[in-house]
């Protein structure tokens, strides 16, 4: 790993575990809210072993999920859409993509993400397009979520999605998620309890 993907990462962290212990007081809306370490690298694994060339993030709040995911993708000369409504977390986003050195393989959409979905899903050269996908958004609508993102996944790829276990206040949510994904045969899924709980589901046609 590169010592400024090292380095971005390694201070992203830190900021996070403040945050998290409540040694600092952020607003709501500019925490971090991101995936634990082991996660990223769980991320970066899955990525590396498929070959992954193009991603989809739902989700990018500061950045760190995408900078674990783009260390990978960088190496197959591919791309990562990423979707983020919060205009402050966009432009911190950025910055730590170009204290990472790995801006140019990042393409970040802003916006509702339900609405940007249903407009990738009417693009014909989405379909089947990205081999990863990753939700870790509002869970209200991971369902939604889901639904239109799997026509955009190619066979064989997957879609992770974060918070199946934690925070305990969405397990009704997630329980009816995984219901949703269990009924459908066209996939196979299973939860780890790796980080906060991660879904991992794979498109099988």
């Amino acid at each position: 790993m590169k010592n400024s993907i090292a380095k971005t990462l390694a201070e992203l962290e830190a900021q996070s575990t403040l945050e998290k212990s409540r040694a600092v007081n952020v607003p709501p809306d500019d925490r971090m809210l991101a995936i634990t370490r082991e996660t990223g690298e769980l991320l970066n694994m899955i990525l590396r072993l498929t070959g992954a060339k193009n991603m989809l993030e739902i989700g990018t709040s500061v950045g760190y999920s995408t900078i674990w995911c783009a260390e990978a993708i960088s190496e197959q000369s591919g791309q990562i859409i990423t979707i983020e409504q919060n205009p402050k977390k966009i432009k911190r986003a950025k910055e730590n993509f170009s204290k990472a050195g790995i801006s140019e393989c990042i393409l970040v959409r802003q916006g509702l993400a339900l609405e940007i979905l249903s407009e990738l899903c009417l693009d014909e050269k989405m379909k089947n397009h990205f081999d990863l996908a990753l939700i870790d958004a509002d869970k209200e609508n991971v369902i939604e979520y889901f639904n239109l993102v799997l026509p955009m996944i190619s066979v064989g790829g997957a879609i992770i999605t974060d918070n199946m276990l934690y925070p305990t206040k969405f397990r009704g949510h997630m329980k009816k998620f995984s219901d949703h994904l269990k009924a459908n045969p066209a996939l196979r899924t299973i939860t780890l309890p790796i980080g906060n709980g991660e879904e991992i589901t794979i498109k099988l046609r």
